[in-house]
């Protein structure tokens, strides 16, 4: 890959950007830049955010300038990439349809497939967390086949939970907190990626891979009556 473009951003900031469209080698760049640069800053910075195929850095105006900044950005990005990180998988209970699946049949026939297959489908997948954005740790998860390359919704549902599964344009958004959105809902999850009060506030990173298992309607409605922001979700480690 070539080396990335730098963009001032504000007066404060510098968007480091891979590609101006999709691919998976521009959105794993940005993440491995983005550990790097958390475990590892440079003199002044600030915030790192990764984005889709971006890394936005914020610096401190009174301790450094862009044009330092800059200078120190150019050997991080000239350098071998490494794993600095160790990506966690998550297995996560979710139910399918009904009235917190609503657009499932539409998203099925889209598709082309139905009901049932797309979301076995969906369940048989490892889901990358891609960026997480529009809410406090909220996931963009994916990449799916071609098929599931399926448009917004034409106009916004006004409301959906938290914890709601919704599809568009080959990804998954799970939904972190109650929303308006034009993503499609598939189902839901008792399993809450982003808990303020909670000791680990944020469950997901940029790099983790999540995987969506079958349950009934029932047990997800006990597991949200709970409020165990796990969900019923188990982490661990691959080796």
């Amino acid at each position: 890959m070539t080396l990335p473009e730098l963009l001032p951003l504000g007066l404060d900031g510098v968007l480091i950007r891979f590609a101006t469209t999709y691919s998976d080698a521009a959105n794993s760049a940005a993440q491995h830049l983005a550990a790097a640069l958390t475990g590892d800053p440079i003199p002044g910075q600030t915030e790192v955010a990764p984005g889709l195929g971006s890394v936005l850095l914020r610096f401190d105006r009174l301790t450094t300038h862009r044009a330092d900044v800059l200078a120190a950005l150019k050997p991080r990005l000239e350098a071998p990439q490494s794993a600095p990180f160790a990506a966690q998988h998550w297995t996560v209970p979710a139910c399918f349809g009904g009235a917190w699946g609503a657009d499932l049949a539409a998203a099925a026939a889209l598709a082309g497939r139905t009901e049932e297959a797309l979301i076995s489908e969906l369940c048989a997948t490892d889901l990358r967390v891609l960026a997480l954005g529009f809410a406090p740790g909220q996931p963009y998860l994916g990449t799916l086949p071609e098929h599931w390359q399926m448009p917004r919704l034409p106009a916004l549902t006004p409301r959906v939970e938290a914890g709601t599964i919704t599809t568009a344009l080959r990804q998954i958004v799970l939904f972190a907190a109650p929303s308006p959105t034009g993503w499609r809902a598939l189902g839901r999850t008792a399993f809450r990626p982003f808990t303020a009060a909670a000791a680990e506030p944020f469950l997901l990173r940029p790099g983790d891979s999540l995987r969506f298992t079958p349950e009934s309607a029932e047990n997800i409605a006990s597991l949200i009556e709970k409020g165990d922001p796990l969900g019923g979700a188990l982490r661990s480690i691959p080796k």
